[in-house]
């Protein structure tokens, strides 16, 4: 059986699963979606209550990929992606899903190492060399060089904005080396996005086989549907609330897959930082991105243009796009909305709150002198939102990745260094390699074009 994948913005034909995240993004510059969303019945899901998360992310990976993988590869690859501990840690009427136990103590490890296996395994069938790109706000480049690092038909070029990561997470790119070569843009995370979108779409480089693991890439979201069943399953109720820490979506359109499969959902909470376009939006359901996108200590969330919001838009009967040049493919307006989605339904299914910094601040010395319990800033964003929502039954809040990554907060705050997880020990002593670049689109494309 083959699944097909579509575009948002509607202008390029179906494709295969393998082609769709070979691709990264369609050349009309939308975003694949399969053309139709595997549904479980409650049975189904009940039965993952006695299974391990490599055994349900089997389960639900496979009903996107059909027969383009074969069923024994693809549970080797889950049994390796996922071979940590995710716990669940419940404080009063909150679960905290600790998703920051892989190797690089992020979140993006359940996404990142799911598509380094995926992808490695269709380059290698066809003897094919292929390039990732991937803008990072924060983790998300870490856990890709860490998931990428060594792979024989692949290379990596990661791109983050050199003055809104902390240092660890910026060592964890830097540090590698071989097939991993990190640039940093003097602008911010959208900035990093727009240049890798545009590159995509670039005629003169499709000589190096570009892709992307940003969660632009169907590839790399699916794995972030898998957590959303495994929390239901450790939890005793009929439905559940899920507050998630949201910066360009995917995490949150995880979830809303997971729904729409039949996850009994009551409502998603997206916690956002001071980037508000989201609650604006459903508030008044017109769509204004924040341009410039505003700097925060979540800087995972720092995104003023969320580009999976153009999927969300897309499931609730919408379409969210941007307005390009037609010769050189650059958006020359950001977020139009060409069709309205259904505002009553995503009303009904999301409520969202932008948390301050001083709220985050409240949260993580509270959560430390009441509980012993470390969070770090995008936690704190969504453990506040949460408890803002006021919703009755169990809620389920994102702890997206290690305090350690973010120790000057923790100092500053609590007086306190974290403990250092073994995936950061010695990070800080490693040598760094990586080059510094302006915020110009011809100028990344030279870099690529003699690396």
């Amino acid at each position: 059986m083959k699944i097909l994948y579509r575009s948002t913005n509607r202008g390029v034909p179906e494709t295969s699963f393998r082609e769709a995240i070979f691709k990264g993004q369609p050349e009309d510059y939308g975003l694949y979606m399969p053309s139709s969303i595997p549904v479980l019945s409650r049975d189904e899901i009940d039965l993952f209550r006695q299974k391990s998360y490599p055994q349900i992310a089997l389960n639900i990976i496979r009903r996107f990929i059909g027969d383009e993988i074969a069923l024994s590869e693809l549970e080797r690859m889950v049994a390796e992606a996922y071979n940590f501990d995710i716990p669940i840690q419940r404080v009063n009427g909150l679960y905290i899903l600790w998703l920051t136990k892989g190797p690089t103590a992020s979140f993006k490890d359940f996404a990142a190492r799911m598509l380094a296996r995926m992808m490695e395994y269709f380059a290698k069938e066809e003897n094919r060399k292929i390039t990732v790109l991937v803008a990072t706000s924060g983790d998300t480049g870490g856990a890709v060089a860490n998931a990428f690092y060594n792979l024989e038909n692949v290379n990596v070029v990661v791109l983050f904005p050199y003055r809104e990561v902390t240092e660890r997470q910026r060592r964890q790119m830097t540090t590698l080396e071989k097939n991993i070569s990190a640039i940093a843009v003097q602008g911010k995370f959208d900035d990093c996005q727009a240049i890798v979108k545009r590159a995509f779409n670039d005629r003169e480089l499709k000589h190096l086989s570009l892709t992307s693991a940003n969660s632009i890439n169907f590839g790399r979201l699916l794995p972030q549907i898998v957590y959303y069943f495994y929390a239901y399953s450790r939890i005793d109720a009929e439905n559940v609330f899920f507050s998630v820490p949201s910066g360009n979506f995917g995490n949150l359109m995880g979830g809303v897959f997971a729904k729409n499969m039949g996850l009994p959902v009551k409502r998603f909470v997206a916690a956002v930082n001071d980037n508000n376009e989201f609650p604006v939006f459903l508030k008044t359901g017109e769509y204004k991105p924040v341009i410039p996108s505003r700097e925060c200590s979540s800087n995972a969330m720092n995104v003023g243009h969320p580009s999976n919001l153009a999927r969300i838009i897309d499931i609730y009967g919408g379409w969210l796009t941007d307005e390009r040049d037609k010769k050189t493919g650059e958006a020359v307006k950001k977020g139009v909305l060409n069709i309205s989605p259904d505002m009553e339904q995503l009303r009904r299914d999301f409520v969202s709150f932008s948390i301050t910094e001083d709220e985050v601040d409240e949260v993580i010395k509270r959560f430390y002198e009441r509980y012993s319990i470390l969070i770090e800033p995008h936690g704190a964003v969504g453990i506040k939102a949460a408890e803002k929502s006021g919703e009755e039954g169990p809620i389920v809040a994102f702890e997206t990745a290690d305090p350690a990554k973010f120790p000057e907060k923790i100092k500053k705050l609590l007086s306190i260094d974290p403990p250092l997880p073994a995936s950061l020990q010695g990070l800080d002593s490693k040598k760094e390699n990586f080059e510094i670049i302006e915020n110009d689109y011809e100028r990344f494309k030279e870099y690529l074009l003699l690396k």
